[in-house]
């Protein structure tokens, strides 16, 4: 009688009466036998009412200690519950001869994982795979671990040893996790075989990216723009698409697609910096620097500190001669903390050009530290110190040149001028 009316109550939630077979499951409760209350256990499990099935089976456990079926889900209600101590407690409570053994194993590897004890989570999987070496499940366990750990080399053959058996574990697909981590090690090739067999079977949002992506990292373009452009059609709001769609498009000298990429995805990540600033880099290849000059005003608008917007455009304004520009460009970028030697450089070009002497030298010293090696700077700067009659300053600077460069005879004259003058 009590399994009809448990039943009952049971189809009356599943019905959406919920109430109603709650509340007779609630009064029934206590007539029940134990195999019935594991039973009714179980279905407050699935149903997510997790304190009722934990009241249940901690009673259970206190009654059947050696049952260890019992024990393993209590440690499942433990882990849902977060009391994680409690579950790695009773789980190592289970013997090594038990038939439950390496089940507990594999939810005190879980375990750890959550406490951030990764070291010993991967020791709990790998000796549940010496007692159980041809289980699937336990090859499927080790290739997430070390793929959530970023072992993507370590996962491989786990996730080798899987697909060859099956395509899909626990709703993950394996062809998948062997592109993903065969891309994140560098073998694009390989990677592009398990993304093709993975788009043709599942062609998901995260897959058409995963694929077109690892083929732009190969130098794939064509395959990467033609899959870019099959996830534009999926899903045109998938933002991240239009950055490397506008790169491939590029490595393939196509610059309008390029430029008119940036532009479709800036109307739908207007905030993206980085893509206003490659459009600028694409216009200014193209020779559209009127484009280029908006494309790193609006980069900057969004960031002002951002130094390669400001460096790139400050680049334009030194050639356009536009020096107070530069001057006030840089000058934002700093207020905002941000500090680069190539600002020096380009304000003492500036000022130099402005023929604001004393703020020019002010800002190649500031340079000369970080590009004393460098013979573009060298040069610059030898003939900007003689100019300002400050010759001894400019001998040692030219003498760093003849030392890099003993053969320049141009520099070997220039230094023998001015020792003439010491």
């Amino acid at each position: 009688m009590f399994n009809q009316v448990l039943n009952e109550a049971i189809n009356l939630v599943n019905k959406g009466e919920t109430e109603e077979g709650l509340n007779l499951l609630a009064n029934i409760l206590p007539t029940l036998h134990d195999e019935e209350k594991l039973q009714l256990a179980d279905q407050y499990f699935q149903w997510g009412i997790i304190d009722k099935a934990h009241d249940i089976i901690e009673e259970l456990h206190f009654l059947y200690p050696e049952e260890t079926q019992i024990t393993l889900f209590l440690a499942e209600l433990y882990l849902d519950l977060e009391k994680e101590e409690q579950a790695i407690e009773l789980l190592n409570q289970i013997p090594i001869e038990d038939e439950a053994y390496p089940q507990a194993l594999l939810l005190l590897a879980d375990l750890y994982q959550m406490q951030g004890l990764a070291e010993v989570s991967e020791q709990k999987l790998q000796e549940v795979k010496l007692l159980l070496p041809d289980e699937p499940v336990i090859d499927f366990a080790l290739g997430e671990f070390y793929f959530h750990q970023g072992q993507y080399k370590h996962a491989i053959p786990y996730y080798e040893t899987i697909i060859m058996v099956s395509n899909s574990f626990s709703g993950v697909f394996i062809d998948q996790r062997l592109a993903e981590c065969l891309s994140s090690i560098g073998e694009f090739e390989e990677a592009l075989d398990y993304y093709k067999q993975a788009a043709d079977k599942h062609e998901d949002l995260t897959t058409l990216f995963g694929y077109a992506f690892t083929a732009y990292q190969g130098g794939f373009s064509k395959t990467a723009i033609q899959q870019f452009l099959k996830l534009k059609e999926a899903d045109p709001h998938y933002s991240s698409l239009y950055l490397y769609l506008a790169k491939a498009y590029e490595q393939e000298g196509l610059l309008q697609e390029s430029i008119k990429t940036v532009q479709e995805g800036i109307k739908f990540d207007e905030y993206n910096k980085e893509l206003y600033l490659y459009g600028a880099k694409v216009a200014i290849k193209s020779g559209y620097m009127n484009d280029a000059k908006q494309l790193l005003r609006e980069s900057l608008a969004i960031d002002p500190g951002h130094i390669e917007a400001a460096l790139t455009l400050t680049n334009i304004f030194l050639q356009e001669e536009e020096f107070d520009d530069v001057i006030d460009v840089i000058s934002e970028c700093k207020k905002y903390g941000e500090e680069d030697p190539q600002f020096e450089w380009n304000l003492a070009r500036a000022y130099h050009q402005k023929e604001e002497y004393t703020q020019a030298l002010n800002h190649y010293q500031l340079a000369y530290n970080s590009f004393k090696d460098q013979r573009d700077f060298l040069y610059e700067y030898g003939y900007f110190l003689m100019e300002e009659s400050r010759r001894k300053e400019a001998k040692e600077v030219f003498g760093r040149i003849l030392r890099q460069d003993p053969s320049n005879v141009e520099i070997g004259e220039i230094l023998l001028q001015l020792e003439d003058e010491f």
